[in-house]
């Protein structure tokens, strides 16, 4: 369960309005109230009935010791009452797993309710905490350009879509991937799949080497336990490819295999923090709207990720979101990107997170703002569905952990900013310096 029972039962007005506040249905509380009432009805019925049996067997017994014969009328009586109570119970309890069951599966579909200084509205209401970085024009003065590609009566040159350019460089092919597997499955090729594999190994050298990450190779695919655990399961069904013969998933993210690695786990305190880093494939099927933004590789149904994830004491949490997003700010400054850093209002943040930061780079020449990370806190929503826990000190009992991830950073909306920031009027590709040991190169050229 995500919400327990608990605090649903002395919360329940704050869950309803955390529930509204996103956009969610708030019947459904009213609806495992109710049911949670006759849940607890049926055990009181229960147990009273399984006391009355156990009293009655017990005079069976006490008769038999005084004398009375065993088929004899009295004894017939208190076994038939016996007997009477036995089918009671048993009907009783089909009617509480059939509640129970209903209340599990209702207390996945209550929305985690956000975060007091977490603004309430849609899209419209989300927050501009901080900007960094000059945002680039389209359009720029021609500074000394000189050879054929140079315009001769022109004084400023335009910066061209990425499509464009990783057509023009035979490094983005987006026709062909198509062909192989649909649209929305880019194909990388040469310099472009070096600088796929470039950002890969430079973000995990950084979350290792730098933020103290233990490096994790997660599967590609889930079972349904962890689709549930993370909250994929049941509000996300329709965004995941499913392996229906095995009932797998394919992941949407690496942070569902990854919190997972600690699923009904109780953990030591010394253990905490525990902080991974992941990269991994991610399979969307609804990579967005019919017609926006499908053009090039800003809405793709596969792409690459280095997912951070981390395990914190719950006082610890608020502290350590704040360090989730510099980790990923800090990849953007060294990438010399234009970025700014949204707080996300309720109903733009997603079902499970209570606090939501989106990350998002200016993209020159579509000249828009481009999602490349989300950071969040879930504070003990997906620890509660998954029973991660720690001790706080030897015999303590166990406590819920809180759960916070972070993308650092997500291809390919970061391969499409670095490729308009730093092109060049001769259509080549300027390589952002701290990536060039990883490429063997400072440009990627059409000869290349």
């Amino acid at each position: 369960m995500s919400v327990g029972l608990q605090r649903l039962r002395d919360d329940a007005d704050a869950i309803r309005r955390g529930a509204l506040d996103k956009g969610e249905d708030p019947t459904v509380i009213d609806r495992a109230l109710e049911l949670d009432g006759r849940r607890r009805t049926l055990l009181g019925e229960g147990d009273a009935l399984k006391a009355e049996r156990n009293a009655t067997s017990k005079e069976v017994g006490a008769a038999i010791k005084a004398g009375a014969r065993p088929d004899g009328p009295d004894v017939a009586a208190l076994k038939a009452a016996s007997v009477e109570a036995g089918r009671k119970i048993e009907a009783i309890d089909a009617e509480l797993a059939t509640v129970e069951a209903e209340v599990e599966q209702l207390l996945l579909r209550i929305p985690n309710p956000a975060d007091p200084d977490v603004p309430v509205g849609g899209e419209e209401s989300n927050v501009t905490v901080r900007t960094w970085g000059e945002l680039l024009p389209a359009e720029q003065p021609l500074t000394g350009q000189t050879g054929a590609d140079a315009p001769s009566d022109s004084t400023t040159w335009r910066r061209r879509p990425h499509w464009e350019i990783g057509a023009a460089l035979d490094i983005i092919d987006n026709p062909r991937g198509a062909k192989i597997a649909g649209s929305g499955f880019p194909v990388y090729k040469g310099a472009g799949s070096a600088l796929q594999r470039g950002l890969i190994n430079w973000f995990l050298d950084v979350h290792t080497r730098e933020n103290g990450m233990t490096e994790v190779w997660p599967p590609a695919v889930v079972n349904t336990a962890s689709a549930i655990g993370t909250g994929q399961i049941p509000d996300k069904e329709d965004q995941m490819y499913v392996v229906t013969r095995d009932d797998l998933y394919l992941i949407p993210t690496s942070e569902v295999p990854v919190t997972n690695l600690h699923r009904d786990e109780i953990l030591d305190v010394a253990e905490l923090p525990i902080r991974y880093a992941a990269y991994s494939p991610c399979f969307r099927r609804e990579a967005g709207a019919a017609g926006k933004d499908t053009r090039g590789i800003l809405r793709v149904h596969q792409f690459d990720k280095v997912e951070m994830v981390l395990f914190e004491k719950p006082d610890d949490s608020n502290a350590a979101l704040e360090w989730l997003v510099e980790r990923a700010e800090i990849l953007l400054q060294r990438l010399g990107l234009a970025y700014r850093v949204l707080l996300m209002a309720t109903r733009d943040m997603g079902f499970v997170q209570a606090k939501k930061y989106d990350l998002e780079v200016w993209s020159p020449g579509v000249e828009a703002w481009l999602e490349v990370s989300s950071c969040s806190n879930f504070r003990d929503y997906q620890a509660r569905r998954m029973a991660i826990r720690y001790r706080p000190e030897p015999g303590a009992k166990p406590e819920l952990v809180h759960t916070l991830n972070g993308s650092g950073l997500a291809l390919a909306r970061i391969v499409a900013a670095i490729i308009e920031t730093y092109q060049r009027p001769d259509g080549s590709v300027e390589v952002p310096e701290v990536l060039r040991s990883y490429l063997g190169r400072d440009a990627i050229a059409a000869r290349d």
